[in-house]
């Protein structure tokens, strides 16, 4: 083999290799997005809640509001009377059973509905009003084409006598579609056109929060001193091997130290963002510490140097000329690291945070869920409204990673110095 055919052989293998590369990124691109599109086409329709319009007449001796109407004389009024009879009204109905399946129609929601209307528009009292209820899981998938008609009866959850009823309410144009204002506003529910995603959101948020508070600065501080103050010895040298080690320890680990110190020993309150926090900054330690010691390590020696000469301090030289060089790495790494942490579900199911909880936490001690786990109690259940909302809360739980991977990936490129 002569030299041109050696040549055109490397060039030849320099081509395939770029290719397989090419066709290795494609095929991965093409798996995310037919992820993304199978997650988006299931989840989508959760954004949006089917209701069906009934005239409410607002008795007010049906109500029982004696005197003046006031919000107090609404809120204690008596409107479940008043609900059904207005709901009945919808169809004419033979028996108890038919009265049923008419109320089925609804969802179980529907007095405090009306109650909250009336809230709003007390001027509707000794009136008549259109009122918009949510309609039942079973009504809003058949209206989403979610639910096959073409089923046997007795394989349907929707009877044929419900199907007229929603075929004439069609008819009439008191079927309607609006933004789905629950899904984001309201806690867990065993009905799945009333669970949303408000309680795990801010049990999310609370328990990133505690994190980053717990992680970043005792991160930041043991970055620094093992990297800039501590003597090389044996014994750094052994707690960067446990740092490095740490940071490849499975998550249920971490969670298993959650339940085993801090509910068993110190005992925490279970099923807390607060609990759910400190077990998820432990966590996160090491995964900031590692990045942190390598944007330090990339600042240049001839910063220390610089700053050294015009006489200042080892103390001055590390916290107003490193640190600040390396913070942008430093910025990028906790978020990463925050990323996962949100992503996260072993470690916070050991510590309990897989409870029903239908209020939403207003502080860090209150119980509540994640993302993460609301996605695992949901993808359990067998109500084929529950599908769509696990697509949904995915897709959430997604975007929120986008963002911050995105924010992280900004920050380092808009303040990270280039050194020649």
């Amino acid at each position: 083999m002569n030299k041109e055919e050696r040549l055109k052989k490397r060039h030849n293998s320099e081509k395939r290799f770029k290719f397989y590369g090419l066709l290795s990124v494609s095929l991965a691109l093409i798996f995310v997005l037919i992820l993304i599109q199978n997650i988006a086409s299931k989840g989508s329709s959760a954004f949006s809640r089917t209701t069906i319009s009934v005239d409410i007449s607002f008795d007010s001796k049906l109500l029982e509001i004696d005197g003046p109407i006031t919000k107090k004389s609404i809120e204690n009024a008596e409107f479940y009377d008043l609900s059904v009879e207005s709901l009945l009204k919808i169809y004419p109905s033979k028996d108890s059973k038919e009265e049923r399946q008419v109320l089925r129609l609804f969802s179980p929601d529907y007095e405090y509905e009306i109650k909250r209307y009336l809230i709003k528009n007390p001027d509707k009292i000794n009136q008549i009003a259109s009122v918009e209820l949510t309609s039942s899981d079973d009504v809003d998938q058949l209206n989403k084409g979610n639910f096959p008609r073409d089923l046997p009866e007795d394989r349907r959850r929707v009877s044929n006598f419900q199907l007229n009823i929603y075929d004439n309410l069609v008819e009439e144009g008191k079927i309607g579609k609006k933004f789905n204002d629950y899904f984001f506003s309201k806690g867990d529910s065993r009905d799945p056109e009333l669970a949303g995603i408000g309680g795990s959101l801010m049990g999310s948020f609370f328990t990133i929060v505690i994190c980053l508070l717990l992680s970043f600065p005792i991160a930041i501080m043991a970055s620094i001193y093992l990297e800039e103050f501590a003597p090389k010895n044996k014994i750094t040298d052994f707690i960067e091997i446990n740092i490095n080690n740490l940071a490849a320890v499975p998550s249920i680990v971490y969670g298993l130290l959650g339940l085993g110190i801090l509910l068993s020993v110190m005992d925490f309150p279970r099923s807390t963002p607060l609990v759910a926090g400190i077990t998820l900054s432990l966590m996160t330690l090491p995964r900031i510490i590692i990045p942190c010691r390598a944007s330090l390590k990339a600042v240049p020696p001839s910063i220390r140097e610089a700053a050294l000469s015009v006489g200042a301090s080892k103390f001055q030289t590390v916290f107003h000329h490193v640190v600040p060089l390396a913070m942008p790495g430093t910025l990028s790494g906790t978020i990463i690291g925050l990323a996962q942490a949100l992503g996260e579900t072993a470690p916070l199911i050991l510590i309990g945070m897989v409870a029903f909880v239908v209020d939403i936490p207003g502080t860090p001690v209150d119980p509540s869920a994640s993302l993460p786990v609301q996605v695992y109690l949901w993808s359990e259940q067998a109500e084929r409204g529950f599908v769509e909302k696990t697509s949904a809360t995915i897709m959430m739980l997604l975007g929120f990673l986008i963002v911050m991977n995105f924010i992280a990936v900004y920050l380092r490129q808009k303040f990270e110095k280039k050194w020649n």
